[in-house]
């Protein structure tokens, strides 16, 4: 499981720093639109499609909208979906909005956040966060981790990848098939 865990870290962890830096670039020559009247955006980008290859990591992100905000150095996406390819996997967050902080690379996903992987895990919450300097993944709101045999439910979760440790918080349910323990 802290394997998982910290391949959970390292995908979130690559796909904010790149969604950051290619925002901010690729935002000066995306299809623009006037920022809506009821939106106080610098910049509205529609049909937000960014692809990228770091290393032997290919990952794909899209959203309906961003909503560039330069003054706060934020941008808000709406609709998100992220496919990551890794040589041995691959993963999927979607979440219907999010900000990206454009300084720090702290990221967050919030309402009906859903992390999949092609190996059978499967986690699920209402908002999902990064903090880069710390390289933490954590969430204060109640999470489902899901995998071939076993299910795990806690209030919490709290993964740091310079420690290499996870923790559901709270109180935890944990159930195990006989065969998942092998």
């Amino acid at each position: 499981m802290q394997r998982l865990a910290v391949a959970i870290l390292a995908v979130v962890a690559l796909f904010v720093v790149v969604v950051g830096v290619t925002l901010v670039v690729r935002s000066r020559s995306a299809r623009v639109e006037p920022a809506a009247a009821s939106s106080n955006a610098d910049l509205t980008i529609k049909e937000v499609d960014i692809r990228e290859e770091a290393g032997k990591v290919r990952w794909r992100l899209t959203a309906k909208q961003a909503l560039v905000f330069e003054r706060e150095a934020r941008t808000t996406l709406r609709e998100i979906a992220v496919e990551v390819q890794e040589p041995d996997r691959t993963w999927s967050i979607v979440g219907e909005e999010g900000d990206l902080d454009q300084q720090k690379k702290d990221f967050e996903i919030r309402n009906n956040v859903v992390v999949t992987s092609s190996d059978g895990l499967r986690l699920e919450t209402t908002v999902l966060r990064w903090t880069g300097e710390l390289k933490r993944l954590w969430t204060d709101a109640p999470v489902t981790i899901t995998r071939p045999g076993a299910v795990i439910r806690g209030s919490a979760l709290d993964v740091r990848m310079a420690e290499a440790t996870t923790t559901v918080e709270g109180r935890v349910q944990a159930t195990f098939a006989p065969d998942a323990l092998r």
